[in-house]
């Protein structure tokens, strides 16, 4: 359970700071 958590939250941090990446640079 708690992997499963830890990995879903991961992604989705990462498709977070992609986002506010790409708004940010570009």
């Amino acid at each position: 359970m708690r992997v499963l958590v830890t990995g879903a939250t991961g992604f989705i941090g990462r498709e977070i700071v992609r986002r506010l990446l790409r708004d940010g640079w570009s």
